[in-house]
Parts: structure tokens; sequence; C-alpha cells
């Protein structure tokens, strides 16, 4: 800015030696004759100031709020404001998407299959914009309509100015018709940019003729060149106290209509003429060096902001996938990743010509962990098929003894596959259970065969039958004249006398089994007994029947182990509901019916999980 405004000031030396005449001339200064050139051009000389850095700290809702307060008072809009707030929008929208795309790979969803959610915002944003666009095309086309009156009305003054100079009338008369000409100009103000400059000189041109056609006398000539000194020193002191201004940008704009004002001020007594420009042209070139010193400050941050993002990336860039073996190598280097994430969002712009290059570079890093972490999971699935395939040949083994009858070598060999099944690998969640159940039914029915095959069981089951259904006939013929808690404690005392009585005939199992629960559940029916506390009641009655089984802490360790797993899988479905209700809103559209439905499943899930850890808190009690 100091360079545009000081090497355009050429000094015509041979309009200044006019002035030594005895007749009144024109003062044609340095600072007149290139007031009109060196204004500075805000657009051409003013370096684009980067996008507001406020805009980066604002949420979605404060960047609507704040363009729709710009959009309803555009004519207070700072320049390039709307552009950052739009840029920091997309910015938040893109981080959100990211984020919910992470998640969506990490639960096991497949990239192509994506699909980001609709943002209400985003269409609003969309909306102001365009009503930006719409008023700002407005006032562009009201500005340029208005200095198209403009031009018209200066070309009539120079007109004016012109007939004033070929008139022959009364001197004051035509003075007077002068100053009104001048003080009508300095009132016209913007005009075409690539008219301005002929305009100023034609207009030069004429006030020169008329003073030296009409030649003011020396006392109008040194009141006018006493009262413009007086503005111009005035205007010196202006400038030199914009010197003070903490706002340089604001400073540097308050520079340019001061500018303005001195190009609207005629000339000045000789002796005077290099001293006044020179003290303000001093001043101006203060103001234009701290302009110029600002931006390159800025320039220079910005190369900071170009740095720590450079290293950002080659952070990311350096990882080494080789050594990522195992979920916890993933799940820390991931945290790594996310934070490196979460600090270049704290860093702002980076040069202009490199910002979108070192995104891109930054986005590309990303996107290559990503996918490395994507195909290390889908390696993990490949080895949860080969396991798979493992159990099931087992279970097919396990099958195919079933039904031996050579009951030591066979329990030897169960008890071999048993060991061997502990050292494969874990399985998809959706197999996890149908596999085991598989497995475990065909070693439980072996060894179910064999303790059935023990003579001296057959009777003792013969005689718990005969005992159980006794104690069945009893729950069906239960009082009905008892009070309530009478009649449940006697149920229970039925119950627990049944869970007294050991196995029964394995035919008879599922039977006798069936026919208690029937009776059961009919009395609970009758009570109005909680289907939870059935479910538990039942539950006790199973373990104790396991525990006192030949084989039972076996099966009551397999049990438990059941039971976790299934606490573990409610447990994240759990936290996925509680996640999934951060992203939904009442407001939106169907938001509130999937907020209840999800609020209903969360509770059922609730209560499952206290049941489980009752079930697991009554299996440890058989165990100890």
């Amino acid at each position: 800015m100091k360079d545009t405004l000081e090497t355009n000031l050429p000094i015509d030396e041979n309009k200044l030696e006019e002035t030594t005449t005895p007749e009144v001339t024109p003062e044609v200064t340095p600072e007149n004759t290139v007031a009109e050139t060196t204004e500075v051009k805000t657009d051409d000389t003013v370096p684009e100031e980067p996008p507001h850095a406020a805009a980066g700290k604002l949420s979605k809702e404060d960047i609507i709020s704040k363009l729709s307060e710009l959009v309803e008072h555009i004519e207070d809009a700072v320049r390039n404001e709307v552009d950052s707030l739009k840029q920091a929008f997309y910015k938040i929208r893109r981080g959100e998407i990211e984020g919910l795309k992470s998640t969506f790979i990490e639960e096991g969803g497949e990239e192509k299959d994506f699909v980001a959610p609709e943002d209400e915002t985003e269409g609003k944003l969309k909306e102001l914009l365009a009503r930006y666009k719409e008023k700002r095309a407005e006032i562009v086309a009201e500005e340029d309509r208005l200095k198209a009156a403009n031009h018209a009305l200066k070309l009539q003054l120079i007109d004016q100015l012109k007939t004033l100079t070929e008139s022959q009338e009364d001197f004051n008369k035509l003075y007077n018709e002068f100053k009104d000409i001048q003080q009508r100009w300095k009132e016209v103000k913007a005009v075409p940019q690539e008219v301005s400059g002929e305009l100023w000189r034609n207009y030069q041109i004429y006030s020169e003729k008329f003073y030296d056609i009409i030649k003011i006398n020396n006392q109008f000539r040194d009141y006018d060149f006493k009262k413009n000194l007086e503005l111009k020193t005035a205007l010196c002191e202006a400038v030199e106290k914009l010197q003070e201004e903490p706002d340089v940008v604001s400073a540097f704009h308050q520079l340019q209509k001061l500018h303005q004002q001195w190009r609207e001020i005629g000339p000045v007594a000789k002796e005077f003429r290099d001293e006044i420009w020179g003290r303000f042209k001093a001043a101006s070139t203060v103001i234009n060096k701290r302009h110029q010193e600002h931006f390159e400050q800025l320039k220079g941050k910005e190369q900071d902001n170009l740095e720590a993002k450079t290293a950002i990336c080659e952070e990311i860039e350096a990882i080494d996938y080789t050594k990522l073996l195992t979920f916890k190598d993933w799940e820390e280097k991931n945290k790594l990743v996310l934070g490196l994430q979460d600090k270049w969002k704290t860093i702002g712009f980076a040069p202009k010509k490199h910002n979108v290059k070192i995104f891109e570079r930054f986005r590309a890093a990303c996107d290559t962990y990503f996918k490395n972490k994507s195909e290390f999971y889908k390696g993990i699935k490949e080895d949860m098929e080969k396991n798979l395939d493992l159990k099931k040949v087992l279970c097919e083994k396990a099958e195919a003894l079933k039904d031996s009858q050579d009951w030591k070598e066979t329990t030897d060999l169960l008890i071999g596959i048993q060991k061997e099944w502990k050292t494969i690998g874990p399985v998809a969640r959706k197999h996890s259970d149908a596999i085991w159940k598989r497995f475990i039914s065909a070693c439980d029915y072996f060894f179910e065969q064999k303790n059935k095959n023990v003579s001296s069981q057959k009777s003792v089951e013969q005689a718990n039958l005969v005992a159980k259904k006794a104690a069945i006939e009893k729950i069906n013929t239960l009082d009905v004249t008892l009070s309530h808690d009478e009649a449940l404690a006697q149920l229970k005392e039925y119950m627990a006398e049944w869970s007294a009585v050991g196995f029964v005939p394995f035919r008879d199992k599922d039977k006798i089994y069936k026919e208690f629960h029937e009776a059961v559940d009919k009395q609970y029916e009758r009570l109005n007994v909680d289907r939870n506390d059935r479910r538990m009641q039942s539950f006790k009655e199973n373990i104790s029947d396991i525990a006192g089984s030949g084989r039972g802490k076996g099966r009551l360790y397999n049990e438990r182990d059941r039971l976790m797993r299934t606490y573990d899988r409610m447990k994240n479905e759990l936290q996925t509901y509680e996640n999934n209700m951060g992203f939904l809103s009442i407001s939106s559209k169907g938001g509130g019916g999937l907020l209840k439905d999800m609020e209903r499943k969360i509770e059922k899930l609730k209560e499952e999980m206290e049941l489980i850890i009752k079930k697991i808190d009554t299996i440890d009690d058989n165990l100890e």
C-alpha cells in the first residue's frame, strides 16, 4: 500500500511556476494533480482477508443465527464474512459425517453402505445464502445505477463549468456559481471506475481555466488558500491521530475517506504546498505501513498453521501398520488418530494456495489409516469363520460318539474333544450360541445315556418320577380358599418338594418337566405372580437339578459362561441404543415415535440384564 501511494506522485514543475504571475492562477499541486489516481482502491490493493477466526468457534446453530442477522442487515456485512460462515458450517458438517461414518464402520458396517443423515440446518443455510446472494445482487445493481446517475451529474457540472469559462457576466456572480459547482461536485460521490480519472482531469482542466480566465483577485485567492490550508491541516491531524487506532484495518479504511476529502479541497499558497503535502503523505505512509505489516503477520500465522498441519499429516503417515497385530494395538492407535483429528480442528487456516492441498493430504492419510483398520477387522472376521469350521468338525465328532455304549473309552474321547474345543478361538456372535448348543447337546446326551444305564439308578429314577407326579398333583389341587400369601407359601413348599426329588428316567424328563411348569404357571396366573419372578423361580429349580447331577458343576460353569456372554451382548446393545438416542430429535420427522420405541427397548434390556445378574448369582450360590 505504501508503494502505491508514494510512487504515483509526479510533480508538474511548469504548472507550479504559473502561480508566480501577478494574476491569480489555479493552484496545481502534486496532491491535486494525482489525487484521483493515487486513491488506494480497496478491491485491488488490499490483501484478501482470511476467514474470520471467530467463525471456526461457532456451532451450526450459531452460524445460522449469525447468517440470518447478516441477511437482514446486509449493509453491515463485513467482506468475506458470509463465505467464512459457510466454510465453518461445512467444516462442522464434514466432521459430523466422518464421525458417523467411523462409528458405522466400527460397528461392523461397510463403508459403501453408509448414508449420511439429512441435516435440516443445511437446508436453512442454503436458503439464507440464496437470499443473501439475491439481496447482494440488488445492492450491486443499485450501486451501479447510482454510479451511472452520478456520472451523468458530473458531466453536467463539467459542462456548467465550461460555460462559466466562456461567460462575460459579473465576476461575483460567476464566482458564486463556481463555488456552487465545486460544492455540488463534492456532494456527488461514487462514479464508475473506468470514467473516474477522465472526469477528474476534465474537471481540473476547466477549474484551472476558470481561474486563468476570470483572474480572481488576490483577496479571493488568499482567502481560498487560507481556508484550504486550514482544512488540509485538519486532515493531517486526523491522519496523525489514526496512528493510535488499535484496529489497523479500520484505520486504513478511514484513511481512504480522508484521501477523498483531501482531493475535494482546493489549492493552498505556494509556500505551504510542499510542506502540507509532505505532512499528509508522511502520516499516510505510517498507516499504510502498519496495514502492510498487519497482513504480513497474518501470513506468518498462516505459515505456522501450515507447519502444524503438515506435522499432523506426517505423524499419521508414519504409522507402521505391520506392528498393529491385536485389537489392543488398533484401539490405542485409534485414540491417537482421533486425537490428531481433534487437534486439526483447533488449528486455523493455512495460506490460501496451500489450504486445500494440505487438507487433501490430511484426509488421504486418515482414509489410509481407516482402510487398514477395516482390513484388519475383516481379517479377524475370516479367522472367526475358520474357528467356526473347526468347531463344526468337533460337533460332528461328538455327535458321532453320543450313541456309543463303550462308556469308558467314549468318555475319554469326549473329554479330549472338550479340551480341544477350549483351544479354538471365538466365533462370530451370531453363531456362538448355536454352535455351542449343538456341541454341548451331543456331549450331554452321551453322559445322560451313560447315567441312565447305571442299573442302580434306574429304580431310583422311577421312584423319583412317582414322587414328582405326586408333587404336581398337590400343586394342581392347591386349596383355593387360602389367602394369597398362604397360597403362595404353600405353592413354594410344593415346588421345593419337587426340586428335592432327584432325577427321573430320561425318556420322561421333558414330559414331567412340562407338566410341572404348566401346573405352576396355572397357579401363578391365578395368584397374579410377576412373570420375571416365575422365570427366576423356574431357573432356580433347573439349577438345583443340574447341581445334583453327576457332572453338574461343569454344566453350571457352562451355563454361567453362556449367561455372561448374553449379558455382554445386551450391554453392547444397550450402549448402542443410548448412543443412538443422541442422534434423534423429537422435532425431527418421526423423531418422537422413534424415541419412544427406543426407550421401550432400553427398559426391556435393563430388565433382562437385571434378571441375568440374578441368575448368575443363583449359579454362584450353587457352585459354593
